[in-house]
């Protein structure tokens, strides 16, 4: 076993980031100064940000070849799954959706694949949005690949600011989120909300902890795991709130401990 950097054990972990946002070059808007356009990888800097705010080190993690996942894994201390678009349904042996957006599957098999293998070592993960239902997915649930079809009593594609909330959720008493954004009852304020698809089959070890008023799931967890949440709204646009701002430290502590320990188990093994 490698050891980890000893720059992320004590201070700051390093934590991973995907990205699956794939902006051809049609849409790249070039300026005379840049680069010649091309196919592109695009990641919001909230979620860096948000880490970074809470003590960890981000690290965008481009797509790679599957050799590459493992020794990857090793040098970092949890992974954040971040948002984007629709994912492929074969990933759930489902058919297309007339509704179903652009879709990448061979990245979505990268990012499945790193959520997997991540999963298996036990390491903090904090899932977004699309990252809560790839989470799904590598736990063998399924989506709701057009929500519209499920639910038209709240929109779930607002149009104002990512940083304005616009319906509530119900969380559940006693999960683990309950405890992380300090509700003790079962009402937490208003999220924000930017998702065509939902989780419709729940993933194998996981517990639905928020609903929103129409019954879509907005957070699921893993109550055997230190830390394994995924919030279907954007936090990282709301750290500016306590709730979200605690949610990143939570995530970042928990990071931070497992790097620890990670670094103790490799050094009596060397031993």
């Amino acid at each position: 076993m490698k050891l980890r950097s000893l720059a992320s054990r004590e201070h700051r972990p390093l934590i991973g980031v995907t990205t699956s946002e794939v902006r051809p070059k049609e849409r790249v808007h070039p300026v005379p100064e840049g680069e010649p356009i091309g196919k592109e990888m695009a990641l919001g800097i909230p979620y860096l940000k948000a880490i970074e705010e809470a003590g960890g080190l981000p690290v965008v993690m481009p797509p790679m070849a599957e050799d590459a996942i493992e020794p990857l894994l090793d040098r970092l201390d949890g992974i954040c799954l971040s948002g984007g678009p629709d994912l492929d349904p074969a990933l759930y042996e489902a058919k297309p959706h007339p509704e179903l957006g652009p879709i990448e599957p061979e990245l979505d098999r990268f990012e499945l694949a790193i959520a997997a293998r991540a999963d298996a070592r036990e390491m903090p993960i904090l899932a977004i949005c699309r990252g809560t239902q790839a989470l799904n997915i590598v736990r063998g649930g399924a989506l709701h690949q057009h929500l519209p079809d499920i639910s038209t009593e709240i929109p779930h594609r607002q149009t104002i600011a990512s940083t304005e909330a616009s319906h509530a959720i119900t969380v559940e008493p006693g999960s683990q989120l309950a405890d992380v954004v300090g509700a003790t009852e079962v009402d937490l304020a208003d999220v924000n909300s930017f998702h065509h698809q939902a989780i419709d089959r729940l993933g194998d070890g996981l517990r639905i902890s928020a609903r929103a008023p129409d019954g879509t799931v907005e957070a699921i967890e893993d109550p055997s795991r230190r830390f394994l949440i995924g919030v279907q709204w954007h936090a990282e646009t709301l750290v500016h709130r306590e709730a979200e701002a605690e949610l990143f430290r939570r995530f970042v502590d928990a990071c931070r401990d497992d790097g620890a320990e990670y670094e103790r188990v490799a050094k009596r093994e060397v031993a």
